[in-house]
């Protein structure tokens, strides 16, 4: 059996609508900033339920233009050092300096505690970020914390389209969320990314910083150092149609979950990540950690030589304090993220993957662990 890793779908309903309202879009002569990308927003932000999205270019994007209308230059950025590069890399940009914090290497996530040891006093607000699809366990204390220190919260939702903590949505529990809609996630628009906010000010900068700057659409006024952020018409329409599909992806990918739960929970050599009574996880990934000193580039290769099977990326392989590109940042050692990094796996999942094929990986991840293991003692 040959599995896919984490394959896109578009149905050939949303097939035919996307070509369809491409056609029109092109027809129309707006190609950005039209009626797509704002019926986009629109549908987003009722998702999400919040007054304000703003559609722009990239994950990344989303996240720098929200740094840039907090006034992070100059100041102290909190940054799980267990993420991609992009949430730090955003800080730098938008000026900021970013210290890295350690995580609780069960969930993956920062944790109340370990952000208490990170803060300074030049400390301006914590990114936090939701990690393979799980809303941070502990989202709500750390809100807590950071409104007692008079700190801002932003939600690096990048994994979390439609995850939800105690029933509310992720991007919710901060001053601002960002998503991305990068290809591997659960819907996309192909590149492009969402801010969400109910502050009416980071509202109004978004649309200023994403357009170059400029005061209003149709004015050649700047009024910010702004870039071109702009999600194009194409797109939103991309966008929109796997938006609609959402709740029916998510659905699928926590049917392979169960199963993969299922399937692991007796297994000596792993152990599921598995999301806190209350959460609902969209399972961009899923994680489960390596129990016994398997070697993982080994696991890897003979899941994928002998059975077929491509695990994922992981969330992820390498910190960011040991990533090269901010070798010049200054901190020590953090170890739990280092550990956890280094420990685990990410399952392939997709909304097109059956029963079948779920249990056939569970079959395949029992026989690798169990030779290598046992090569391992021998």
């Amino acid at each position: 059996m040959k599995i896919s890793a984490a394959p896109i779908w578009f149905p050939d309903d949303d097939r035919r609508w996307i070509l369809e309202a491409i056609d029109e879009v092109l027809r129309s002569g707006q190609l950005t900033l039209g009626r797509h990308g704002q019926a986009f927003e629109a549908e987003f932000a009722g998702l999400i339920g919040v007054k304000h999205a703003i559609a722009v270019s990239s994950g990344t994007s989303s996240l720098e233009i929200i740094f840039r209308a907090l006034g992070v230059s100059g100041r102290d950025v909190i940054v799980p050092t267990n993420t991609f590069v992009a949430s730090a890399a955003a800080v730098l940009h938008a000026g900021g300096r970013v210290r890295f914090a350690d995580v609780d290497p069960a969930t993956l996530c920062l944790d109340a505690k370990r952000l208490e040891a990170a803060l300074t006093p030049d400390t301006a607000g914590v990114v936090l970020v939701h990690i393979g699809g799980m809303v941070a366990p502990e989202v709500a204390a750390i809100a807590d914390l950071c409104r007692a220190r008079g700190l801002w919260l932003v939600e690096d939702a990048a994994h979390a389209q439609g995850s939800t903590h105690r029933g509310r949505q992720a991007g919710t529990f901060g001053l601002a969320g960002s998503f991305s809609f990068y290809p591997t996630k659960v819907m996309t628009s192909g590149e492009g990314g969402m801010i969400v906010t109910d502050d009416d000010r980071i509202h109004e900068e978004a649309l200023i910083y994403r357009d170059q700057g400029k005061a209003g659409f149709h004015a050649n006024v700047h009024t910010r150092l702004g870039y071109n952020w702009r999600m194009s018409e194409l797109h939103a329409v991309v966008g929109r149609s796997q938006l609609r599909r959402l709740p029916e992806f998510i659905e699928a990918r926590q049917k392979v979950a169960a199963v993969y739960d299922r399937g692991l929970a007796d297994c000596e050599a792993l152990a599921p990540l598995i999301p806190p009574a209350g959460s609902s996880s969209n399972y961009y990934k899923y994680v489960a950690f390596l129990r016994r000193p398997v070697d993982r580039a080994e696991l890897k290769r003979l899941l994928r030589e002998r059975h077929g099977v491509p695990l994922t990326g992981e969330v992820y392989e390498l910190p960011c304090h040991r990533q090269p590109v901010f070798a010049s940042l200054s901190g020590g050692p953090l170890p739990d993220a280092e550990a956890a990094c280094a420990a685990h796996v990410c399952l392939p999942i997709s909304p097109r993957m059956t029963t079948e094929e779920a249990e056939y990986v569970v079959a395949a991840l029992r026989e690798a662990t169990s030779i290598l293991t046992t090569k391992r003692g021998a």
